[in-house]
C-alpha cells in the first residue's frame, strides 16, 4: 500500500514541477545588433559569365584512363595493359620470364651513371645524382588565339 502512495506522491511533484517550468514566462536574451552592410561599391565587379569546372571526379578520370575504348566498362586486358607493356620493356630478352639481372638493369645503369669515378661505390655527393627528378607537369596546353 505504501508503494502505491509513494508513487502517487512522486507523481503529484513531478507535475508539479512541470508546471513551474513550463509555465514559466522568461524572456530570451537579446540578439546583438546586425553588423553595417558593407558598401557594394568597394567590391570588383562580377564577371558575365562564371566559370565552368570539370564535373568529373578523380575516380571518374581513373576510370577514364584505364577505359581504352570507352565503353564504359574495363576489361581485365584492359586493366593489365600498363603493367604489359612494362613488364615487356623490362623482359630484354623477349623469353617471357623476368631474370634478375633484367629486373635490375634500371637500378644498375641508375648506379653506374650515378658512380662517375667508376669506383664502385658511391659518395654522397654521387649518391645524390640519384634522386628523381620532379618535373611538373603542365596542367594544360594553352595555344595561343593567333595560331
Amino acid at each position: 500500500m505504501w508503494r502505491i502512495l509513494a508513487g502517487g506522491g512522486a507523481v503529484l511533484l513531478l507535475g508539479t514541477a512541470g508546471l513551474f517550468l513550463f509555465g514559466s514566462r522568461a524572456t530570451p536574451p537579446a540578439l546583438p545588433p546586425a553588423p553595417a552592410p558593407v558598401a557594394a561599391a568597394t567590391r570588383a565587379p562580377l564577371p558575365a559569365k562564371a566559370p565552368e569546372a570539370s564535373e568529373k571526379t578523380r575516380e571518374e578520370k581513373r576510370f577514364d584512363r584505364y577505359d581504352k575504348d570507352r565503353d564504359d566498362i574495363i576489361t581485365r586486358d584492359e586493366l593489365l595493359a600498363p603493367r604489359r607493356k612494362a613488364y615487356a620493356k623490362l623482359d630484354t630478352d623477349h623469353d617471357g620470364k623476368l631474370s634478375f639481372e633484367e629486373w635490375a638493369v634500371s637500378t644498375a645503369r641508375k648506379f653506374a651513371k650515378a658512380d662517375a669515378d667508376a669506383s664502385g661505390k658511391l659518395t654522397r655527393p654521387e649518391f645524390a645524382t640519384t634522386r628523381r627528378k620532379s618535373s611538373p607537369k603542365p596542367k594544360c596546353v594553352c595555344k595561343d588565339a593567333d595560331d
